[in-house]
């Protein structure tokens, strides 16, 4: 792991636990992040194997850097002792992209990031993009995304903390709660999508959205060429059988 790197942190906790990892990140200098509530699906042994009491869960989504990971990652095991059957589990997945610089700091409030608002990381040809906006403006995402060649999304609801360092880096005072949108899109159209989405939906709108991406290694069942190549390589008809042999 390089330290100085960016991370998306995914937190996943029973309900009635999430306000001991919300406090002991706040306590490492992390405020900003993003709620949603969840359904274990695992079955009853299981469940019961693990100590889990339940399949109510929550999930929280943080941006951090290595550094403040390690850092985090070594306060669970000591004050939540999350190693421990039914307490939880937190990982992290590399950043690619963050649309915006004001929206990075906001983003690393706390965390000493200086980097500039691109990270390219090579190799995967397709990015995860997640937006996140205010409640009942996903549509205007979504709109902006499609002008960039988006094809569909994804919507959960979510809950936004952080609201004190939203209105000192981005100007503005936004609802806390929120619409995330995730779009999986061609590596080489990521760019013009968080382009158009912070022209359109960005801080300044009533969307409000800031937006953020990461690798995608593999896809099924998605078209990643034009119609058009695709259509060029279909096997040619055979000819009807009451068409007219040529001559």
């Amino acid at each position: 792991m390089n330290q100085s790197e960016l991370y998306l942190m995914m937190t996943v906790t029973g309900r009635d636990r999430m306000t001991d990892f919300i406090r002991l990140y706040k306590d490492k200098g992390l405020e900003v992040h993003f709620l949603s509530l969840g359904h274990g699906t695992a079955q009853k042994r299981y469940m019961r194997l693990l100590a889990l009491d339940g399949t109510e869960k929550m999930v929280c989504m943080t941006v951090v850097t290595g550094r403040k990971w390690l850092e985090v990652k070594k306060a669970m095991t000591v004050r939540l002792r999350i190693n421990a059957p039914g307490v939880g589990i937190a990982y992290v997945i590399p950043l690619s992209a963050v649309g915006g610089k004001r929206e990075l700091m906001f983003l690393t409030d706390g965390q000493g990031f200086e980097k500039g608002a691109e990270q390219t990381l090579k190799g995967t040809e397709q990015e995860l993009l997640i937006v996140i906006a205010n409640q009942g403006y996903n549509e205007m995402v979504m709109d902006a995304a499609r002008e960039a060649g988006a094809r569909g999304g994804t919507v959960i609801h979510a809950r936004g903390t952080g609201q004190q360092a939203t209105e000192r880096f981005l100007g503005i005072s936004l609802a806390s709660e929120k619409d995330i949108v995730m779009i999986v899109a061609p590596t080489e159209k990521k760019a013009e999508m968080l382009q158009k989405i912070m022209q359109s939906a960005g801080p300044g709108t009533r969307a409000g959205a800031i937006a953020f991406s990461v690798p995608v290694t593999d896809t099924a069942g998605m078209i990643l060429r034009p119609q058009s190549e695709e259509l060029d390589e279909e096997p040619s008809q055979p000819p009807a059988a009451d068409a007219a042999p040529s001559a």
